[in-house]
């Protein structure tokens, strides 16, 4: 079940959203403190329920065991997911910090490059960046059935 509390609207745009995020993370001067920042962004995440723990839920591309689920509360799209991986369950926090609870539009008309302004992009193994390619292509991939298209 999604709390009432998780289906209002969002304070900030996208936009406002990636500035934010990108700001947060030029704090840090170093990817030693950056990476510890992402696990904790990760440690944050809600618990997602059992019942989503399953094959169907599953992202394939990922090293590690992700599971991530999209569902439409009015004219928004709200995702939650989870993974085993430390790392990877802060690109979780990042992603659904931009994408989640917004507009399926809103998705489709964000291009990830808060990715690259954060540096992500090149501190990322292969692997991972694989993973972040899935969790990106399952949530454009669902604001694209939203919108009809």
């Amino acid at each position: 079940m999604v709390a009432e509390t998780d289906l209002a609207a969002p304070e900030r745009s996208i936009a406002e959203e990636q500035e934010e995020l990108i700001s947060e993370f030029a704090f840090f001067d170093d990817w030693m403190d950056r990476y510890q920042y992402l696990i904790d962004l990760g440690r944050k995440l809600p618990e997602l329920p059992e019942e989503f723990k399953r094959d169907e839920f599953k992202l394939k591309g990922c090293q590690s065991q992700v599971w991530l689920v999209g569902e439409r509360h009015g004219d928004r799209l709200l995702f939650r997911a989870i993974s085993d991986a430390a790392i990877v369950s802060g690109l979780i926090a990042v992603i659904l910090r931009i994408y989640s609870n917004r507009t399926a539009e809103e998705i489709l008309a964000t291009e990830p490059d808060f990715i690259r302004d954060i540096g992500l992009e090149e501190h990322l193994s292969p692997t991972r960046k694989n993973g972040l390619g899935a969790m990106l292509n399952k949530i454009k991939a669902e604001a694209q059935a939203a919108a009809g298209g």
